[in-house]
């Protein structure tokens, strides 16, 4: 519980200390205010019963009329006390859930936490879209509303109670075994023993839902995952013929929804046959209570109606903890799910391995670099390197041999294995194998990651025109994402060599970048750059030598002691 609670109290102040939050704190006065106000009708209801009842008791018809029609008097003020409650908390709802949110994103995208806890699971920690998405929005509803109520029943209990004692003068008297017994006020002290007893049997019966719906809402994601999965790799399903594997995939993952979702329902259908008869006869009871001073003619029907009344209030706000139980649950949950993963992507904020420095020089340079992969399998030995500013790199290996992580090293992504990494102070660009297409229009894909404003039209046009993708331009915003679902995989490279053109990098750093492309192609393509940019480094990583580069070092992975390197013409090849 300790724990639970300081989870809470951290991600509330992540709400309240974010943009806006502090306002947010004006909204929660005013709900608070309203409630309070609110709070203020109920006592006047309660006062309103024994008039209403005691003018129908004397048969007093004017008295009875007017009673009535403060009745509807007091129903309207509610009414507006409500609704502008609820629209002032909706309000609250978005400045708080904004505020958490971007502190979610502010720590999954620092630090590249997004890369290393990309494939993670252990300790349930998973779907990390989920957690941005659904569980801010989940903790920030149930902190609002449960906080809101919390507050104003502690308020309304004090008033209730005091009215309760007020009019509770009469003992209860009652003997067993030949001693007399007398309670006085016992209308008080039977409702929170009342409330008390109950509140203890639903906790024991609901003590499960926490970790139940912490479940539900991991199984309820990985489902949406597998779905948006398959969306967005339909044609490679389509074209193996995959609807049978993911069909047993979605089923699979739908029969583990149903699975927690029946061990939800058992346990709610065992808390709720609890709950539920309280919850219909908590209304009733304090007639009942009230019944021996009525029969015994010391209260009147209209002061056994406001008794019951009070007394029913009293009960109904200590029975908060059992109406809310199932939102308490979810909101532990969630602020549960939360607070593991923002302490997972805050863990991912140190170095690097290799340790990464940015050094001052125009040199890149590895020293002692001994790369594994994450399961401890050293991969080939990476010699000792110095990248001239300038120069043209062709490193290779075969496939296994560690290309793509030395790669994610230089980037100071890969943190399995030991040496060091110095990169020159200079606008770098890393294009991997896949090139990756924004959400947006075609300028936001060409401009990536640096916004679209940043160039001129002409800018766009002249690097679409250099990697023979011109037509594109004509495109408009909806027909290119139309488009862009049907672009081949060389077409998406010669976009992300586009990026080139218009950002004109000092270093660049190629990842099978032109692997789709044939021959002819990749050597206009890497000519054109190489006569854009005369004077800047380029390191490609390939299976095949590079063509239309010119002269270029080659560089060797093996599984021997050292890489060999050696200094090669565009025609020449390692053997």
């Amino acid at each position: 519980m300790r724990r639970v609670v300081s989870h809470i109290a951290l991600l509330t102040r992540l709400c309240i200390n974010g943009p806006g939050g502090r306002a947010g704190l004006i909204y929660f006065a005013l709900v608070l205010a309203l409630g309070l106000a609110g709070v203020q009708v109920s006592v006047r209801l309660i006062a309103w019963t024994a008039d209403f009842y005691n003018a129908l008791q004397k048969l007093d018809i004017d008295a009875t009329l007017r009673q009535i029609a403060s009745f509807f008097g007091l129903i309207a003020i509610s009414v507006t006390l409500f609704l502008t409650g609820s629209y002032l908390r909706k309000m609250l709802q978005i400045r708080w859930r904004r505020s958490l949110t971007e502190a979610a994103l502010d720590r999954w995208l620092s630090n590249k936490a997004y890369w290393h806890l990309r494939d993670r699971t252990e300790n349930g920690l998973d779907n990390p879209d989920q957690r941005i998405a659904e569980d801010c929005r989940i903790f920030v509803d149930k902190l609002t509303g449960e906080a809101i109520e919390l507050i104003t029943n502690i308020v309304a209990l004090v008033s209730f109670v005091t009215i309760l004692w007020s009019l509770s003068t009469f003992p209860l008297a009652f003997t067993i075994a030949g001693v007399a017994i007398e309670i006085p006020r016992y209308m008080v002290w039977a409702a929170p023993l009342y409330v008390a007893i109950s509140s203890g049997v639903t906790h024991w019966l609901g003590k499960p839902l926490k970790a139940l719906a912490f479940e539900q809402q991991r199984r309820e994601a990985d489902f949406r995952f597998a779905l948006t999965r398959l969306r967005e790799h339909v044609e490679a399903v389509a074209l193996a013929g995959g609807e049978s594997a993911e069909r047993r995939l979605l089923s699979q993952r739908f029969g583990a929804i149903a699975q927690n979702w029946r061990g939800l329902a058992n346990r709610e259908l065992i808390l709720g046959c609890f709950t539920r008869p309280y919850f219909q006869t908590v209304l009733r009871i304090p007639l009942f209570l009230a019944l021996p001073a009525f029969l015994a003619g010391r209260v009147t029907f209209g002061g056994l109606m406001q008794i019951g009344s009070a007394f029913q209030n009293v009960v109904t706000t200590l029975s908060w903890f059992i109406f809310s139980y199932r939102d308490l649950a979810e909101l532990a949950a969630s602020a549960s799910r939360l607070s593991h993963f923002l302490e997972a992507a805050e863990k991912t904020a140190g170095p690097p391995r290799p340790a990464l420095a940015m050094g001052r020089s125009d040199r890149l340079l590895l020293r002692e670099v001994r790369l594994a992969t994450p399961g401890g399998r050293e991969l080939a030995a990476v010699p000792d390197l110095s990248f001239e500013a300038g120069g043209t790199y062709w490193i290779a290996a075969p496939s296994g041999h560690g290309k793509s992580a030395l790669v994610k090293a230089l980037a100071g992504l890969w943190r399995h294995g030991a040496g060091r990494v110095e990169r020159p102070d200079a606008r770098m660009l890393f294009l991997p194998q896949h090139a990756y297409l924004p959400l947006g229009d075609l300028r936001t894909a060409l401009a990536y990651p640096a916004p679209p404003e940043d160039h001129e039209v002409e800018d766009f046009q002249q690097a679409l025109a250099a990697v023979g993708m011109a037509h594109l331009w004509r495109l408009q915003e909806a027909a290119w994402n139309d488009a862009r679902r049907g672009l081949s995989g060389g077409e998406r490279q010669r976009l992300a060599l586009a990026r080139i053109h218009l950002r004109r990098p000092e270093w660049i750093v190629l990842d099978e970048a032109t692997s789709a492309l044939d021959p002819r192609a990749e050597q206009h393509l890497l000519g054109a750059l190489r006569q854009l940019l005369p004077r800047a480094t380029f390191v490609l990583i390939a299976h095949r030598p590079p063509l239309g580069v010119g002269d270029y070092r080659a560089i060797k992975l093996d599984s021997g002691d050292n890489g060999a390197t050696a200094l090669l013409t565009s025609a020449e090849q390692i053997v």
